[in-house]
């Protein structure tokens, strides 16, 4: 090589060398339900204002959602502590909130997933009548819907798919009260939609979410859980730790953002989508400006 193109080259590589490398976006993942759907847009627009670039990947499955994480598809996501003890990682032991988000993180560490600071939102399951349905009056706890059924005076009950499957969701709660609903009494929906079945009275009871807008903005009565059958589901921002080690200032950025969720924070936020018809990234854009976190 003659020294003219032996300089050339070098100075090539040096101007190659010298280029920033591009970094790889951050994969923000998301349930297909609203608390989620929010969740996801608040943390894509949060971490697109402190500088990284973002793609989001929200709408799916809580196992697909979890299996894209392990596989590294999705980076980041929030999940819910009872969700990660009982459905992933197969605990039957009843925890302490403390002790459930302790456990969870300690498991999960193993497969190179993070658990950062925990929110103080539960967004645990529970069945809900309508407050004034004269049907359902005399039901105020779990044990009472059992009564009911175990008496042979059945009431239907709207449900999504994935809670008729889950440890944590029928199936359990059946073995725990001591009852079964039957199939005709059960009426399979997408989660949002067994909000507007009970408000219409389409059904008696239904699946809500405790951290949903719509139970007080559609007058409905949550039944106790008396027998402390669901475990606690504190939101929590879960990354990859790969991803986290890469990236040390999403650390800050999801605990400041954890800290500003709450339950009351939650209900009014899932409000201002479900019942205001606000659309989701305006309110994301709200939280943030009002919580100075833009």
């Amino acid at each position: 090589m003659k020294p003219s193109s032996r300089i050339f080259a070098l100075a090539a590589l040096a101007a190659i060398w010298a280029m920033p490398v591009q970094a790889k976006p951050i994969v923000v993942g998301g349930k297909n339900f609203t608390e989620q759907l929010l969740l996801a847009e608040v943390t894509t627009q949060l971490l697109k204002k402190k500088g990284f670039e973002v793609e989001k990947r929200d709408g799916l499955g809580s196992q697909v959602l979890r299996d894209a994480q392990v596989n590294g598809q999705v980076d980041l996501y929030w999940e819910y502590t009872g969700t990660s003890l009982v459905t992933y990682n197969k605990v039957k032991e009843r925890l302490s909130a403390k002790d459930t988000y302790d456990r969870v993180k300690e498991l999960d560490a193993k497969i190179g997933i993070t658990w950062l600071q925990p929110s103080t939102a539960n967004n645990t399951y529970a069945l809900a009548v309508r407050s004034d349905d004269a049907k359902t009056a005399g039901i105020k706890t779990l044990s009472d819907l059992a009564g009911v059924f175990n008496a042979r005076k059945p009431v239907s009950i709207a449900i999504d798919a994935e809670f008729s499957g889950r440890p944590d969701g029928l199936p359990g709660l059946q073995s725990t009260y001591g009852f079964k609903a039957g199939r005709a009494n059960l009426k399979s929906m997408d989660a949002g939609l067994t909000y507007p079945a009970l408000r219409d009275g389409q059904v008696d009871v239904a699946l809500v979410f405790a951290t949903d807008g719509r139970i007080q903005a559609f007058n409905f009565r949550v039944l106790g859980d008396d027998k402390e059958f669901f475990p606690n589901y504190a939101a929590v921002p879960v990354v990859r730790t790969e991803v986290l080690k890469a990236n040390p200032a999403l650390e800050e950025a999801l605990n400041a953002l954890s800290g500003k969720l709450s339950d009351p924070v939650l209900q009014k936020l899932n409000a201002k989508v479900d019942v205001d018809k606000t659309p989701i990234e305006e309110v994301a854009r709200q939280f943030l400006s009002e919580n100075g976190l833009n």
